[in-house]
């Protein structure tokens, strides 16, 4: 194989691959822009010009539809591909994929087929082209857009604006700068006048891209010659015009094989005397090889441009993998594996937020600064220690025995009672590092994005980890309980010793056995009291966030999914696949991209072999 096939060749298989994807230009992605940037011929032309006879010439096969009016109504993107003398030609649909057509009268009817699939049994147009690809020993590598052609009149049937929307349907495709313009013209007609050529010039006013097709040559007046045309005089490209002679309606209607048709094309051409001096450079024969070789000149030129695109394109690619995430492995270890890892993922990102790298552990200490003292702070002493309270406390508890020097039960129960009542703010402090917990470990799953791709997953490390910190709240609420009750449970005993000592240094015995009974009395041992709870309040204060932080955040932070992995190490292949069921939206995404990437790396592989080539 030349290197020019190989140029082409590797074209088609790009645009071929391109369109299997869904790329084939147009778009307003990253990735239709590779189509875009492929150079392609479109054919363009008047309803009726002979463009179908044009492609059938080159193709050396009739599978296109004919009729009156209106035949082509999408656009039909043909890709050729020279395969080895003596193999089956055959043609494929890319929207038949795998599926092989050997006779090309099927083929005719397939295209006729697809396109009323679209546009319905009418003479509507669409912008959804159809991707053929015909494999022949019989043709050039090479691709040919046929487009519908222009027209000047709607006719009934249509809607109004069919003349402008066919012209924008072409020039959609003949205005891009890789597109290379096959303008068709009939020579029984003033080339003036030719819509071809009109559009051709407007897109491409130095005539770069557009190659000049005159067709219809033996259906001029006798007496009458196309060579002002032919040899530039009247209308000058910067490629050479070249004539081509189609099979006529007896012809077709014979079903005359196009070899035979090619045939009697290089015969009426080398016999002649208007174009015989010219019948080297004329015929579809000619014209195709000369595309062909045009095509290659302009995809060598192209060649450091479509690396550089398809180079960003692997590059974007690789980001978007990364960040979907790559494919997960079938068999049950690599599945572990990549269970283990995201839930070590989670747990990173969870620390994170404990120690101070990402926000939300600060709220833990606020509800040791803050609304524990201030709850400290509202519970209801004064009214525990009121004169009417002690006296009844101090009352019951002296039963039918006055107490004869200090009322020690009296006491007692009056600690006892005050104390209690640290009993809820001690349990809401649990309950409030708990639910700042159970915040973080929610931010934390939505913030480790490898994890977003398993929902399932997610789901099931979010109940884990709310199992286990319920099991932490509930240690931490018994040790906090614990730490209130061992307070009740041993009074210092230093605190009351000093109490007697101190009421003999405010005066004799005699005073106080006369004040036992009083008002003072009581207030003294209400005071007493309070400035004893007030102690153990510091103490009490400082006791409760250690064991919280110790039975809660230090727990979640060393073994908040350890039973998660006990759990986890038992199951099954199909259980830990089914926790690694993706959202099908982005498996589907992922799968695209890695199509896409793959295409883009063999792409730049095969120019990277062909431009190297002698």
């Amino acid at each position: 194989m030349t290197t020019m096939e190989s140029l082409i060749g590797l074209v088609n298989r790009i645009q071929r691959a391109c369109t299997a994807l869904g790329d084939y230009g147009g778009g307003d992605n990253a990735f239709s822009s590779l189509w875009d940037a492929l150079p392609s011929v479109a054919v363009v032309g008047g309803q009726s010009s002979g463009k179908s006879s044009v492609l059938e010439s080159i193709v050396g096969r009739d599978f296109l539809p004919r009729g009156s009016g209106i035949v082509t109504r999408r656009p039909l993107v043909l890709q050729l591909h020279k395969t080895e003398d003596g193999q089956q030609e055959y043609a494929e649909f890319s929207h038949l994929p795998r599926r092989r057509f050997t006779d090309f009268a099927i083929v005719r009817k397939e295209i006729q087929d697809e396109t009323d699939r679209i546009t319905g049994k009418t003479k509507q147009i669409s912008p959804v082209p159809i991707h053929l690809s015909i494999y022949s020993p019989n043709v050039v590598n090479l691709t040919l857009i046929d487009l519908p052609g222009l027209t000047k009149v709607a006719v009934e049937g249509q809607p109004e604006t069919i003349v402008q929307d066919i012209e924008n349907m072409v020039r959609s495709y003949v205005e891009k700068p890789n597109c290379i313009i096959l303008a068709i013209s009939p020579a029984n007609q003033d080339i003036a006048t030719s819509d071809a050529i009109k559009l051709a010039r407007e897109v491409d006013f130095t005539g770069e891209r557009t190659f000049g097709v005159l067709t219809k040559l033996d259906l001029m007046d006798k007496g009458t010659n196309a060579l002002d045309v032919l040899e530039g005089r009247s209308y000058r490209l910067q490629h050479p015009w070249v004539g081509i002679v189609n099979r006529s309606q007896a012809d077709i209607n014979k079903n005359v094989d196009m070899i035979v048709a090619r045939r009697k094309e290089r015969e009426y051409f080398a016999t002649s005397p208007d174009y015989g001096h010219l019948s080297s450079k004329m015929g579809s024969e000619y014209l195709a090889k000369l595309l062909s070789k045009h095509l290659e000149s302009v995809i060598r030129a192209r060649i450091p441009s479509i690396t550089s695109l398809i180079n960003k394109s692997i590059d974007e690619l690789e980001s978007e993998m990364d960040h979907l995430g790559r494919p997960i492995g079938v068999d049950a270890g690599a599945q572990l594996y990549t269970i283990l890892e995201l839930c070590r993922a989670f747990d990173r990102i969870f620390k994170e937020h404990l120690d101070g790298g990402r926000p939300g552990g600060d709220r833990i200490y606020g509800v040791f600064d803050n609304q524990l003292p201030a709850a400290l702070r509202k519970l209801p002493f004064d009214r525990h220690l009121s004169m009417q309270n002690v006296r009844k406390v101090v009352s019951e508890a002296d039963g039918y025995q006055p107490h004869l020097i200090a009322p020690e039960q009296g006491y007692r129960r009056l600690i006892e009672g005050a104390l209690n009542l640290y009993r809820g703010p001690a349990e809401a402090s649990v309950d409030a590092v708990h639910f700042v917990l159970k915040e973080l470990v929610r931010k934390s799953i939505g913030e480790t994005q490898e994890l977003r791709r398993f929902p399932t997953l997610q789901a099931e490390i979010a109940s884990a980890a709310s199992e286990a910190l319920e099991r932490f709240r509930e240690d931490s609420r018994k040790t906090v309980l614990r730490l209130v009750d061992m307070e009740s449970s041993y009074l210092t005993v230093d605190f009351f010793r000093k109490l007697p000592q101190e009421v003999e240094k405010g005066g004799s015995p005699a005073a106080t056995t006369v004040d036992r009974y009083t008002e003072g009395h009581f207030r003294r041992i209400g005071s007493n009291v309070s400035s004893y709870v007030g102690m153990v309040s510091e103490t009490v204060k400082n006791s409760i966030p250690k064991a919280v932080v110790y039975c809660q955040v230090r727990e979640a932070k060393q073994s908040l999914l350890n039973h998660f992995y006990i759990q986890i190490g038992k199951r099954e292949g199909k259980q830990l696949a089914q926790l690694l069921d993706e959202d099908p939206a982005l498996m589907g995404r992922r799968q695209e991209c890695a199509k896409r990437l793959e295409l883009y790396k063999a792409a730049r592989d095969e120019i990277d072999s062909v431009s190297w080539a002698p």
